[in-house]
């Protein structure tokens, strides 16, 4: 019993902080990805491939995030945002912004706890719906 509450409370933490992520960032949009693109401009990665990562990534919070929160495709999820976070830590090493390395880090280790232990997944929609 205590392994599902506990591994509903990490899958509901990193869900929230994904999807609030994506959820602050939409209304903002374009501010975001001007914002992200400039941060870039002196890296090594083209901007024909940051601008586009700058739309999709709040998308990409804010669904693999709501996902998580509910429980529904979990592992598949979590590996979406497994992708999503190393990618952010590629960039964050790209533009040497190492402060924003470790809040990515602990984000891979929940995922990695979600993934490891989806056996323990019992309060999900995956588990409504015969998901796995």
């Amino acid at each position: 019993m205590h392994n599902k509450i506990s591994y509903l409370i990490v899958r509901l933490a990193l869900g929230l902080s994904m999807f609030g992520h994506g959820l602050v960032r939409l209304p903002k949009l374009q501010a975001f990805s001007e914002g992200l693109v400039a941060s870039f401009e002196n890296s090594i990665l083209p901007e024909m491939l940051t601008l586009p990562f700058s739309y999709v990534l709040p998308i990409a919070e804010l669904v693999f995030g709501f996902f998580i929160v509910l429980g529904l495709f979990t592992r598949i999820s979590a590996i979406a945002t497994a992708v999503v976070l190393l990618s952010l830590i590629f960039g964050s090493t790209l533009v040497e912004n190492w402060g924003a390395i470790t809040a990515q880090l602990i984000h891979i280790a929940f995922v990695a706890y979600i993934i490891h232990h989806v056996k323990d997944n019992t309060y999900a929609l995956d588990n409504r719906f015969n998901i796995s």
